[in-house]
């Protein structure tokens, strides 16, 4: 068994299979494991390890906490029941569950938002109960964006930049007006409507290639890895796939697992011929900030009327990570403006900023970050089967059923592995269903 590229999907795949008895081999291109959700040390101070962005879940992410599960690293995401809104100038509000029962365990949290009038307040309300009606029996939803949804439910102008906004655009990584609306809706049925707790946010307690480290993989002794060692072609023979060339040599399997973006697959396997037109990608940037003192005791945030969208409180208030999704204005910006527009921006949030001495920063762009999560897209992407009987597709860009998200991911790694046992005579089930 060979599984091509050693993100998520890959992983996810490769972590099913080998539990259930299957030999993976893994090849990777790069050095390390998780794809777009890893971590690395800091260019220049190999002391310092970070993300190559803040990459978080809500507890309504089954598959990938199962994933965490198989190699032993569940505990190590924190689960947070707070949500912190500020405001320009400092003003907090604080959004969680209560005791009422759901979808009714926002209400006295929710009611109390400063950040929102309330006309804001009764809008996003009515909007909810449209989700709970429509979710499941609306068909036009991949035809029409989540921005044209939310202006059919009669959405006041705040409630759609300070509430929506900043759940949407962070959740799918696109901007509302170019985000479908089966997507949104996605989000807030499962994360804020399902269950009282599903909104709760994982953040990992250690940087995001430990979770894929080498004693996570000692209990799937299964599984090995060819860590630089891209896979240049797909070789189809006699109607199936016979073979891969990976770093100058033929490798072998009976099945084989393809979890490279989709960019990627034409140039690997011309001759699935996928159609490819619809995809495009949407960036997001991530901005790491050291002070030589604390700006902040507060876990995250999001921050509201402004570029930057949400801090992360990495270590005591001094190392701050910002995040902007679907960061298109700042893909051509140089590195010290994108630096200076997130320390103005931060002093507005947070006083002390204004009198900390920035130390370092860093800046990473991930231009190619998630595909473009658009309307009509859905019927395009591809399933885990593929015109070769030996031969499926993973990646968050496949038809997972869910958003470009690390939950995606893993589905669809575990969909893809589903299929392989298919075709090998040991039908397995892996996928989790959603919890609603």
């Amino acid at each position: 068994m060979i599984v091509i590229g050693g993100g998520l999907a890959g992983l996810a795949s490769a972590a099913a299979l080998g539990q259930c008895g299957f030999r993976v081999d893994v090849f990777e291109a790069r050095g390390f494991l998780g794809g777009r959700a890893t971590s690395y040390p800091v260019p220049g101070d190999t002391s310092e390890v970070i993300d190559n962005c803040q990459h978080v879940l809500l507890r309504c992410c089954g598959n990938l906490m199962d994933f965490y599960g198989r190699l032993g690293v569940a505990d190590r995401i924190r689960f947070h029941r707070q949500f912190f809104f500020i405001e320009p100038g400092g003003r907090t509000s604080v959004l969680q569950a209560g005791g009422l029962p759901a979808p009714l365990h926002f209400t006295g949290s929710f009611l109390d938002l400063t950040f929102l009038g309330m006309a804001d307040k009764l809008a996003i309300a009515a909007a909810m109960l449209a989700i709970r009606r429509e979710h499941g029996r609306r068909q036009d939803l991949d035809r029409i964006t989540m921005l044209a949804w939310l202006r059919e439910k009669h959405q006041t102008e705040p409630a759609i930049r300070r509430f929506w906004n900043q759940v949407l655009v962070s959740a799918v990584n696109e901007d509302l007006d170019r985000m479908a609306a089966s997507h949104g809706f996605q989000v807030f049925w499962l994360g804020f409507l399902a269950r009282a707790n599903a909104y709760e946010m994982g953040i990992p307690a250690v940087p995001l290639g430990d979770l894929y480290g080498s004693e996570g993989w000692e209990r799937i002794s299964n599984v090995r890895f060819h860590a630089r060692v891209p896979v240049e072609r797909v070789m189809v023979q006699d109607g199936a796939i016979g073979g891969v060339m990976a770093a100058g040599e033929r490798q072998s399997a009976d099945y084989y697992v393809s979890a490279l973006p989709f960019e990627r697959l034409p140039g690997v396997i011309p001759e699935l011929d996928l159609k490819l037109d619809g995809f495009e990608h949407s960036p997001i940037t991530g901005i790491h900030l050291w002070f030589d003192r604390s700006i902040t005791d507060l876990p995250h945030a999001t921050l509201l009327d402004r570029t930057v969208q949400w801090m992360f409180n990495k270590s005591g208030g001094r190392y701050v990570q910002l995040v902007v999704s679907a960061s298109r204005s700042l893909v051509e910006m140089p590195r010290a403006d994108v630096i200076a527009l997130a320390l103005r921006e931060l002093a507005e949030f947070f006083p002390f900023a204004k009198e900390a001495k920035l130390e370092k920063a860093h800046v990473v762009k991930e231009i190619r970050a998630t595909f473009s999560a658009r309307p009509g897209l859905e019927q395009t992407r591809p399933p885990s089967a593929t015109r070769f009987s030996n031969l499926f597709l993973a990646g968050d860009w496949t038809r997972s059923g869910w958003p470009p998200t690390m939950e995606g991911a893993v589905r669809s790694g575990y969909l893809a592995a589903e299929a392989v046992t298919r075709a090998a005579g040991c039908e397995r089930k892996f996928l989790l269903p959603d919890i609603a």
